[in-house]
């Protein structure tokens, strides 16, 4: 029967204390900014809804002040979003992606050849 030291040769006395207070600190930094970003993203919709309800009650318009506790959560706003998104989508026409490339001769034309330009020097005179 193997063990996994023989499967994974891992040489542990190569980490010294300073590789841990890096991980450490490292793996805190992450993870305390994740937490405060997901408490700031809770916390925003109540600021903003708590901010309308707080202008309503100043004009005293109660339905108004109402309506500003249903809010539309982000589970519908996605679902909807995703639905205008395929909708618009399937309004353009699907091309087949298939290429001709057809090589045109041109006719020659003193204006589109510049090497007379460049080596004929016969005519210039000083």
């Amino acid at each position: 029967m193997t063990t996994i030291q023989q499967i994974l040769p891992i040489d542990l006395s190569a980490i010294t204390s300073g590789h841990l207070v890096m991980a450490v600190t490292g793996y805190s930094v992450v993870f305390l900014s994740l937490f405060l970003l997901a408490l700031l993203f809770s916390v925003i919709p109540k600021v903003l809804s708590w901010n309308i309800r707080r202008t309503f009650d100043d004009e005293g318009d109660e339905a108004k002040k109402a309506l500003a506790g249903n809010m539309i959560p982000g589970e519908v706003s996605a679902a909807i979003s995703v639905a205008i998104s395929l909708y618009l989508s399937e309004l353009h026409d699907q091309d087949t992606a298939i290429l001709t490339i057809k090589k045109v001769g041109k006719s020659y034309t003193p204006w589109n050849s510049k090497i007379y330009n460049v080596i004929n020097f016969k005519g210039f005179q000083r």
